[in-house]
């Protein structure tokens, strides 16, 4: 099951040129790489978050930083402990609580 949550204004537009920016450097671990990317969210600032699975671990791109994202959770191997998570495949954050 997936679940997809979308708030696209009536009015919204989109450039013709596209920009990654999130992972395109291949399959991989480095934090410009991404393994089975699944969730993905983008917050009011475009901030992207994205649950990438095959690395267990959630990633963050700010707006304009396109080069390396920011490990936010897990990324310390598959597991239960504190810092570990087990393929994540969702991402959702609380705009109040965040």
């Amino acid at each position: 099951m997936f679940s997809f949550l979308v708030n696209i204004p009536a009015n919204a537009k989109w450039t013709q040129k596209g920009v990654t920016v999130a992972g395109g450097n291949g399959k991989g671990g480095a934090t410009n790489q991404l393994n089975t990317p699944l969730g993905l969210f983008v917050d009011d600032n475009q901030t992207v978050v994205i649950a990438d699975t095959g690395n267990n671990r959630i990633m963050q791109w700010k707006n304009g930083d396109t080069t390396n994202g920011q490990v936010v959770a897990g990324g310390n191997g598959a597991g239960s402990g504190l810092y570990q998570l087990y393929h994540p495949t969702d991402v959702l954050i609380d705009k109040e609580t965040d």
